[in-house]
């Protein structure tokens, strides 16, 4: 790739350089994600062109930011012989590091694009703050010094090729100061400009979620994330008139006449369960919720035959529901779901906001009872601001600090291996149940989690070999916790739930395919609970709700989720996110809301958008609105005296 030659170049043409060479880089990176991803069918020509056309303007925004690094150095640098000098060795040391770096980002970009079906995102964000946990990760599952030597080369191979055009360019004449001050007046406007005039227009042209994913560019959508971290639903979604949001609400949560439940008397969403009295009450409850296992993983769902044995067993000798449903696609949208029994809201998971504290909780719920609630988590706690989240919302956390040298068999960067998990769980829970009081523990995975290493000699699939191992390995830990819980005297006494986080996938056709956000949910308590098999739609929202009523505690509600096997058979529906994009899926639609009030209701089978005249979709429409809309108000104006006790 040589520039043309030029007699007497002008400086600013060095500039120009940079820029071509950023533009076709970010090209490349587009044209070798189309065949990585295996999406080149479907669009057609026609659409590709598209992508790379509307890929080309996302670039220049993101060049934008690029361009006034290197005219700012134009113009410090003087238009005399010395002065041309300086600019030109400058100007090329900051060519070599840029180079680098772009192509460093290029790497970043598959790797990220491998695990998450997308480009940067708010994922990416986040990642800035837990360098450790992320770094470690890198380090673990990848050869860098090889990848780093590679790239290294790549950028001299590049940098040879162009170096003697652009430094003759770099040491060309320049205009006096005050035309170089106009000049760097433009370049600093460009950012400006980008920030101000660039949005979601152009990629939301594609129906295709991937065609919307590829036609953007990885610093631009890095840079929109960092910006939109919490996104205000009233501001940016499509909303109803003041107050039919509530009554849209309730409605839904008061459709089943056959719950004992009573509207709570203000005005909000809450409900009044009485309590139940069940035989040997009350009962210690065990949540487990497993890492990145999604339903693809589980034979008993479908999945692939071999990886989950003792789940398979599990869900016939438990409470087995087939259509459970995460409500996102991270860790932290799963324990916001499990915890908090809230749908989605757009922007960063509650968990992880700064006003997170004072939210009814199911830890809250048992610690009025008189229980003893615990977090467990195998890795480092303040990772996705866990042990500010749990810390204040009624939970002792317990992680990898509290475990001895001698009691890990393993560990990466995440976290001990699960079974080391699992032993300090059953110590805790020994400790507990020799005060005589009941106990909560929810325990958190970590083991099928790139590296995907673990123990040597638990399973037949060699350590670091892939996901399918790390699901295997998990799916044998959980066996061997169970094994172990019933020789304790308290087995009998205690509720065990099992239930993924949220699933491995985030590549599909449209923003929220369901297939991505399908997970395994068991209930396992042998003498206290009959096996079934319930295949009604529901969401990971709806755990906490159907675990309380099983557990027959009384409690006011203020969770937005509710109980299954009462309330869930006559509102069959579940909420799912992906970050920008929320949706409700009921009745075979699905509902995708995102920002500027975009809307579209789809076959939830097909994915083909179904018109809006259609009377079911306007209803199903008016109800994802609805329960977003209040949702979100509930969240940011909440009485917390609500919580009191």
């Amino acid at each position: 790739m040589r520039l043309p030659q030029i007699s007497s170049p002008h400086r600013l043409l060095s500039v120009l350089g940079v820029g071509a060479i950023f533009l076709l880089l970010n090209a490349a990176v587009r044209l070798g994600m189309v065949f990585f991803s295996g999406e080149w069918s479907g669009l057609g020509l026609g659409g590709w062109l598209g992508v790379f056309a509307v890929g080309l303007w996302y670039d220049l925004a993101a060049l934008a930011y690029v361009w006034p690094i290197f005219a700012l150095w134009a113009w410090v640098c003087t238009a005399g012989g010395r002065g041309r000098r300086i600019h030109a060795l400058g100007f090329m040391v900051l060519f070599v590091l840029a180079l680098f770096g772009a192509i460093f980002v290029a790497a970043s970009e598959f790797v990220f694009w491998n695990e998450f079906g997308v480009r940067f995102n708010f994922i990416a964000v986040d990642y800035l703050i837990y360098t450790r946990e992320v770094l470690g990760n890198i380090r673990e599952s990848y050869p860098m010094g090889w990848i780093l030597t590679g790239l290294a080369v790549l950028t001299a191979g590049i940098g040879a090729l162009v170096w003697r055009p652009l430094w003759q360019q770099a040491l060309g004449p320049a205009d006096g100061f005050p035309r170089r001050s106009l000049q760097l007046g433009i370049a600093l406007v460009l950012p400006v400009l980008s920030f101000t005039l660039v949005g979601d227009g152009p990629k939301g042209w594609f129906q295709n979620a991937g065609a919307r994913e590829l036609a953007s560019n990885g610093y631009y959508d890095f840079w929109r994330a960092f910006r939109n971290n919490d996104l205000n639903y009233e501001t940016f979604y499509s909303t109803l008139p003041a107050g039919e949001n509530l009554v849209v609400t309730q409605e839904m949560l008061q459709r089943v006449q056959a719950t004992a439940a009573t509207r709570e008397p203000r005005a909000t969403h809450a409900r009044v369960y009485p309590k139940v009295e069940k035989p040997g009450a009350p009962y210690n409850l065990v949540l487990v919720s497993m890492e990145s296992l999604g339903a693809e993983f589980v034979e008993a769902l479908g999945g692939e035959a071999g990886l989950t044995p003792n789940l398979n067993r599990l869900s016939r000798e438990g409470l087995f529901f087939t259509a459970t449903y995460a409500t996102g696609l991270r860790t932290v949208r799963g324990l916001e779901a499990l915890t908090l029994s809230l749908p989605p809201l757009p922007g960063h998971a509650i968990p992880v906001r700064k006003d997170n504290k004072g939210f009814a909780t199911l830890g809250g719920v048992l610690r009025e009872q008189g229980y003893d609630t615990l977090y467990l988590y195998g890795g480092y706690s303040p990772f996705d601001n866990m042990l500010d989240f749990f810390g204040g919302n009624d939970y002792e956390v317990i992680d990898r600090t509290r475990i001895d040298a001698k009691d890990i068999s393993h560990e990466t960067i995440w976290g001990v291996a699960d079974e080391d998990l699992f032993k300090l769980a059953v110590r805790e829970l020994d400790a507990r149940s020799a005060k005589g009081k009941p106990w909560f523990a929810h325990i958190m995975t970590t083991s099928n989690h790139r590296p995907f290493t673990y123990p040597d000699k638990r399973i037949n699939i060699p350590s670091g070999s892939g996901r399918a191992g790390a699901v295997k390995y998990s799916d044998w830990a959980v066996g061997q916790f169970l094994a172990e819980a019933k020789r304790k005297p308290w087995f009998d006494r205690t509720i065990f739930v099992l239930v993924a986080d949220h699933t491995s996938q985030g590549r599909g056709r449209v923003d929220l395919e369901p297939k991505n956000f399908r997970i395994p949910f068991i209930i396992y308590a042998p003498k206290l609970i009959a096996p079934k098999r319930v295949d009604v739609l529901n969401s990971q929202i709806d755990v906490a709700p159907t675990v309380l009523s099983l557990m027959g505690v009384g409690y006011t509600s203020y969770f937005m989720g509710q109980d299954i096997l009462t309330e869930g058979q006559l509102n069959p529906r579940a909420f799912m996110a992906n970050y920008l994009t929320i949706g409700y899926l009921r009745d075979n639609r699905l509902v995708q809301l995102g920002p500027n009030r975009k809307q579209s209701v789809l076959d939830a089978n097909s994915l083909t958008e179904i018109p809006p005249t259609d009377t079911l979709s306007r209803q199903v429409l008016r109800e994802a609105v609805g329960q977003y809309q209040y949702t979100s108000q509930w969240v940011s104006e909440r009485p917390r005296a609500f919580f009191k006790r």
